[in-house]
């Protein structure tokens, strides 16, 4: 492991139902086991077609707020070219242009720099698909 560069891949269970995952304290510990006190970028990285990472307020309705509007925004129906799996599947597939499966945040001092009400998060709307893998990779300086 170089000491420059860090990574840990993350099993997540998120279910057969649509879910928002806050990772923000599976972030934060990793951060301080891999960036001991350092500045440097933290890469969370969902490697899967049909899932996202998001930053928002957990906790007060937000999470399901996004979960209804990417409703609005993507119906779960028979209108997609995709069209396997479960009813509406190829909307899970247009989800990343929406909320993309990477997002990079600032680590100073070693510790994720995130504003008061931010959370980092994963976005599955796949209830096909159950587990996920999330990478979280530290480039510190």
């Amino acid at each position: 492991m170089s000491d420059a560069f860090t990574t840990r891949v993350l099993d997540i269970h998120s279910g057969s139902d649509e879910k928002v995952v806050d990772l923000t304290r599976d972030c934060e510990a990793f951060l301080r086991e891999a960036a001991r006190g350092r500045d440097g970028l933290l890469n969370v990285f969902v490697p899967h077609a049909t899932a996202g990472i998001a930053v928002i307020e957990t906790g007060a309705g937000s999470d399901d707020d996004l979960l209804e509007q990417l409703h609005v925004l993507l119906p779960a129906d028979d209108r997609y070219h995709h069209s396997h799996g479960s009813p509406g599947h190829g909307r899970d597939h247009v989800l990343p242009a929406l909320v993309p499966p990477h997002a990079t945040f600032p680590v100073i001092g070693g510790r994720l720099e995130l504003g008061t009400w931010q959370s980092v998060c994963l976005v599955d709307t796949n209830v096909d698909n159950t587990d996920r893998k999330v990478r979280l990779s530290f480039l510190g300086q």
